[in-house]
């Protein structure tokens, strides 16, 4: 069974940029999704692992998983703005496959 998801609610147009580092220790940008998304721009502070306060600035949701089975590190181009993901979240529907992709930005 799967949840249906909200597709009248992506209005915001946003390119994903995975980045990862090459064998010459450059770093190399893949674009890895360019559509429109849920954008939820409310910030809020947590707590990192090294119990440091850092301040998030937005949520993106997407639907399905953009990139599976694999870490999701880079940035996100939101317009002309912009912003590092900080964490990923892929929340999974009943029958066990992923309902969307969230990506918190700071």
């Amino acid at each position: 069974m799967k949840f249906p998801f909200p597709r009248w609610n992506q209005v915001t147009p946003v390119k994903v940029y995975q980045t990862e580092l090459s064998e010459d220790g450059e770093p190399v940008e893949e674009i890895i999704f360019d559509g429109l998304c849920c954008y939820d721009e409310k910030s809020r502070q947590v707590l990192n692992a090294e119990r440091r306060l850092v301040q998030l600035s937005g949520l993106i949701i997407i639907e399905g998983d953009i990139n599976p089975s694999k870490k999701i590190e880079g940035y996100v181009l939101i317009g002309t703005d912009q912003k590092n993901i900080y964490q990923t979240k892929r929340p999974r529907n009943p029958d066990g496959s992923v309902f969307s992709t969230e990506l918190e930005l700071s």
